[in-house]
């Protein structure tokens, strides 16, 4: 009976520990349970991409059960200038911003605004009865005739959430006048309302929720977009007020934004391409890319897109996510509303040839995953367009992120999933 009596004490100690609250340094790597000299593996990597010019920088967030084991910059924000990278410089986020608006909009949720099966029409009813594009002029995409048919059935929040509603990014009739919108950030005086209303009434690629003959039912494209307009109809407020009131202020992230004030515009990394190996890299020729978060009319707000952030930042988001909602001391969610949000939503279909599935939010790492490598299975991740990415490893507490700025960036896939592997295998 004694032993029975220490074994329940010793296995409640341990559940019983507090969820991180903040990030503390951990005292070397093996405090955090990793291998000093197997993380230098990850070091050696990086400083080797800067001096092989296959990057302009990198910067690293590593924290195991909230003890921060790597957090470093690489490289240069600046390469004209041999501006040394320095840990909080900010960085374009790109698609990593669907998840800070996931979370916005499951708050909303969480307050009964919504149910996942409503239709999106019942908010927007521009998006009532959408249609499906069934054939375009090829040769002219841009004034020759195409026809659609009645959708199947109505565009749902569940379906806009894992990007199986049938919206892409590009389409095949985007320059159309008539369905043009901005994509990812805009420096003209665009709304929000304006670019979702125009984009309703561009057809749909397939029918909503619904996984054709090869498995394709994963979409991915604007939804997100769409979801941060339904949380301001939702809220009553613009998208940067009610993400920063329920996401960013309380989990401390000052310093996430959609346009930087004038005071860190300064910290803004500079965007290169590399779309061939054999290539240098060199200045971004796209000046919205490059300069939308710092000049324009900055009237719009990308939910999918359009984020600036430090890895630090961010950090904090998925040390929530994987705390089950809380951080900071405060709670941003349920955890079984995020539970729910780390279930499978596409069905049968993958995300793209990953052989992975997709949440609400997130890619979601299965077994049969080609993209994972030693991620658990449980694990969810996703990334941007510009070469960032996180991973959030409930079974071993772990998160992970880099960063840097490259589009196109030939090195993409090798830049983010050899990252993964170097923390891999440092963990003991």
């Amino acid at each position: 009976m004694r032993v029975f009596i220490l074994l329940l004490f010793v296995t409640s100690s341990v559940f019983a520990q507090p969820l991180p609250q903040t990030f503390t340094s951990s005292k070397s790597p093996s405090d955090a349970g990793f291998s000093g000299d197997r993380l230098n593996r990850l070091d050696t990597w990086l400083q080797g991409l800067i001096d092989q010019n296959i990057a302009p920088n990198a910067v690293t967030f590593v924290a195991h059960r909230g003890k921060i084991v790597h957090y470093k910059a690489f490289g240069y924000s600046n390469l004209e200038k041999k501006t040394p990278l320095k840990r909080d410089d900010m960085y374009r986020i790109a698609s990593q911003t669907k998840a800070i608006t996931t979370t916005t909009l499951m708050t909303l949720f969480e307050e009964e605004k919504f149910l996942l099966d409503d239709p999106i029409s019942k908010y927007i009813p521009a998006f009532k009865n959408p249609k499906v594009l069934v054939r375009y002029d090829k040769k002219d995409p841009v004034g020759g005739s195409y026809d659609t048919r009645p959708a199947k059935g109505e565009i749902t929040i569940r379906q806009l959430l894992s990007h199986n509603a049938g919206i892409p990014y590009e389409h095949p009739l985007d320059q159309r006048p008539e369905f043009s919108v901005p994509f990812f950030n805009s420096t003209k005086a665009d709304k929000l309302e304006d670019v979702i209303n125009k984009l309703a009434k561009r057809p749909l690629l397939r029918d909503p929720g619904q996984t054709d003959s090869t498995g394709v039912g994963f979409t991915y494209g604007l939804n997100t977009d769409i979801i941060g307009r339904l949380v301001e109809i939702l809220s009553g407020k613009p998208l940067d007020v009610a993400m920063r009131e329920r996401v960013l202020e309380p989990l401390g992230m000052t310093d996430t934004y959609f346009y930087l004030p004038a005071s860190k515009a300064s910290r803004l990394v500079e965007l290169y391409s590399k779309a061939n190996m054999d290539k240098p890299l060199t200045l971004h020729t796209n000046e919205a890319y490059r300069n939308s978060a710092t000049s324009g009319a900055k009237t719009y707000f990308s939910g999918g897109a359009g984020l600036i952030s430090t890895v630090e930042d961010y950090a904090k988001l998925c040390q929530m996510l994987l705390n089950g909602g809380t951080f900071n001391n405060k709670r941003i969610l349920g955890r079984k509303t995020i539970d729910m949000m780390v279930r499978n939503q596409i069905g049968t279909a993958d995300v793209w040839d990953r052989k992975d599935k997709f949440g609400l939010g997130f890619e979601l790492i299965t077994e049969n995953s080609h993209y994972g490598d030693q991620a658990s299975l449980g694990s969810f991740t996703w990334g941007g367009m510009y070469c960032s990415e996180f991973t959030i490893d409930p079974k071993e507490e772990l998160i992970m992120l880099i960063f840097t700025n490259v589009q196109p960036y030939a090195y993409y896939g090798d830049f983010v999933k050899k990252f993964r592997i170097a923390v891999y295998q440092a963990l003991e």
